[in-house]
């Protein structure tokens, strides 16, 4: 495991450093284009070199908190950050080399890795294209039947805890109780008080107690890896391969073991986007058939609290975004956020939970476009 207290690389030596890389590489010479930001402290570059194109991953040490040593407490996560509560990697690219590399290697499309340089954060990908499932004219039943067949897939493979990188591992960790709630509360923590809802210390207890309830109704299903923020801004549609090799993953990093359901709701309630209507009831009921799951309950309970789990935690980070990063085109989102939020808080299994939003932060039933 690559140590939490790498140092954090000098930005004055930024641009020197890629350029070592790139020469190192063998790609000193290709002519780099800016590809767009997304909401996360990586950005990226498409390199056109003698050998066609490439995908150049810059993830300056010091841009986030630490991650989640194996072996650390409750209390020892606290100190070291949102990261470390809720198991994101954030800089480190050993965790996005091991994972594609276990992705690749089991017939999925991740970018294969071309060169890295982990001291610096610096990785050489694969460029998978330009055609993500949110622009590409494309049937949608097509698209999102193709996602729900590698997702399925993905759930009855077998992962190792230990996923060698460079001579080095990375450990997936369990996506725990701690990890859920540090992300639920984001909608404590922002959209709350943005929204004019003042909380006071019993009002939050009562919603974290609630919220660990619910959680405690996903240890019913067994525990696959869950990519983690799977929606159509992270797939790719490669029509020119075959069978689950036709959907390009991406910005799987975070991926831990968890829910079947999780990755499936992250698809199918995009904080982005509407599906048609019934797509999301029959892309449902193919992944349980894929998946081969037959507690049908449990996992449409499951289903149900981390849907309300992800769209509590983009809400507050959706606010996070505006508020504190000054990227306010995130606001447009509220409103198809809040209304997955609202439909899953209606599950029978979160009655309790339902209410209490209801009381608290009554602006989640109420947002409007």
């Amino acid at each position: 495991m690559v140590s939490p207290g790498r140092a954090a690389v000098n930005t004055n030596n930024r641009n020197a450093e890629i350029e070592s890389f790139l020469q190192r590489a063998g790609w000193g010479e290709a002519k780099r284009q800016a590809l767009v930001a997304d909401a996360s402290s990586r950005r990226y570059e498409r390199l056109f070199g003698a050998d066609g194109p490439a995908i150049l991953m810059d993830a300056p040490a010091g841009s986030e908190g630490s991650y989640c040593p194996p072996d650390a407490s409750e209390e020892k996560r606290a100190g070291l950050g949102y990261n470390a509560q809720a198991r994101l990697a954030g800089s480190d690219t050993g965790a996005y080399a091991a994972l594609a590399s276990e992705l690749v290697a089991r017939g999925f499309s991740a970018p294969k890795i071309m060169a890295a340089d982990h001291e610096r954060n610096l990785l050489l990908l694969e460029d998978l294209g330009d055609d993500l499932f949110a622009r590409i004219k494309v049937d949608k039943a097509e698209l999102y039947g193709a996602a729900v067949d590698a997702l399925a897939a993905l759930s009855r493979s077998s992962f190792e805890a230990k996923m060698p990188f460079g001579g080095d591992d990375w450990t997936l960790l369990d996506y725990d109780t701690c990890a859920l709630l540090t992300e639920a509360s984001l909608l404590l923590d922002w959209y709350a008080p943005y929204r004019g809802s003042t909380l006071d210390a019993a009002a939050h207890e009562e919603a974290l107690a609630l919220w660990k309830e619910a959680f405690a109704r996903l240890d019913e299903l067994p525990r696959v890896l869950s990519l983690r923020d799977v929606h159509a801004e992270n797939l790719l549609w490669l029509s020119k391969r075959e069978g689950i090799a036709r959907v390009g993953l991406i910005d799987f990093q975070d991926a831990l073991f968890g829910s079947p359901a999780y990755d499936l709701v992250s698809l199918l309630q995009d904080s982005r986007r509407d599906l048609p209507p019934g797509l999301e009831a029959a892309m449902i009921a193919r992944f349980l058939n894929h998946a081969k799951i037959r507690n049908t309950d449990a996992f449409m309970t499951s289903y149900a609290v981390l849907g309300a789990q992800r769209s509590a935690k983009v809400l507050g980070i959706f606010i996070r975004l505006a508020k504190r990063d000054g990227k306010e085109r995130y606001l447009q989102f509220l409103s198809i956020t809040a209304r997955n939020l609202a439909r899953c808080l209606a599950h029978p299994s979160l009655t309790d939970l339902n209410a209490w939003m209801h009381t608290h932060i009554p602006t989640i039933f109420t947002e409007r476009d």
